[in-house]
């Protein structure tokens, strides 16, 4: 649902995008960190895990899998790989 405040924000980040070239680059470079996280948070949930059962299928800690979800940034393949066995899912990479 938009509201006032959610067209005021999205309309400031428009400006910004358009007036400058590095805040465009940084939002964007973000927004696909963020959207990563999502990606990874609605596969878990679809498979059934929590984050702490998932842990434990990776070896890591359920603070490792909340940082996936919430701040993807510098993750590897080998632990994207992990992650999506895991979840009885494939890695799969495409450069478009």
């Amino acid at each position: 649902m938009k509201t006032e405040k959610t067209d005021d924000l999205n309309r400031y980040v428009a400006d910004r995008m358009n007036a400058d070239p590095g805040f465009a680059a940084a939002y964007e470079e973000e927004r696909r960190e963020w959207e990563l996280g999502q990606i990874l948070a609605k596969a878990r949930e679809r498979a059934g895990l929590t984050q702490e059962a998932l842990a434990k299928k990776i070896g890591t800690t359920r603070s490792a899998v909340c940082r996936y979800e919430r701040q993807p940034t510098n993750l590897t393949l080998s632990t994207l790989e992990k992650v999506a066995r895991a979840m009885g899912r494939k890695l799969v990479v495409k450069l478009a």
